[in-house]
């Protein structure tokens, strides 16, 4: 185990040593870049399930659309404060959060699939947080501890993906027992 670092001397020498990196300091160990990649990758999975989750929000239909209608409506706008979290921690890192349109669903790790009907678009919704969940996953144990901001902040973003997953879950299951 390390020991704490208690110099302050020192702690105000390295504070000082390129100032330029604003938030990246010599204690960071992550790689830089490829965490700004994958982070944008994280971007573009929530900007997808935004996209997504609107044009439920807009397009359910039927007896039940409309209180699942509410949740697709309060998961998009969840989904977009993760997006807006994450371009910030790409900024914070030095990098550029890529919002182009261009590429957006090859970069996502969640598809785009519109759904047919409110159960179909519940189940597609479902899958979307289930892959979600999964990548989150493994990216937060491919981060650890060299980046524990981006950690946190992933950490999370999943404890919400794992909400939508249970949500999206108790609407398929009240729907099942109204058919």
């Amino acid at each position: 185990m390390n020991e704490f670092l208690t110099d302050v001397n020192e702690i105000r020498r390295r504070a000082r040593k390129n100032i330029e990196k604003g938030a990246v300091t010599a204690g960071y160990k992550a790689d830089v870049k490829r965490v700004v990649a994958v982070l944008n990758e994280v971007l573009a999975t929530e900007l997808v399930c935004v996209l997504r989750y609107k044009r439920h929000y807009f397009t359910a239909s039927g007896i039940n659309a409309q209180g699942v209608a509410d949740e697709f409506l309060q998961h998009a706008n969840e989904e977009q404060g993760h997006a807006d979290e994450i371009a910030g921690r790409i900024v914070q890192l030095g990098g550029e959060p890529n919002f182009s349109p261009e590429g957006l669903a090859t970069r996502s790790h969640a598809e785009y699939k519109p759904g047919t009907d409110l159960i179909d678009m519940i189940k597609e919704d479902l899958v979307a947080e289930r892959i979600a969940i999964e990548s989150y996953g493994d990216m937060i144990r491919y981060i650890g501890d060299d980046d524990v901001t981006t950690r946190r902040m992933l950490e999370g973003i999943l404890a919400m993906e794992e909400e939508h997953a249970d949500d999206l879950n108790t609407l398929l299951a009240r729907l099942d027992k109204k058919r």
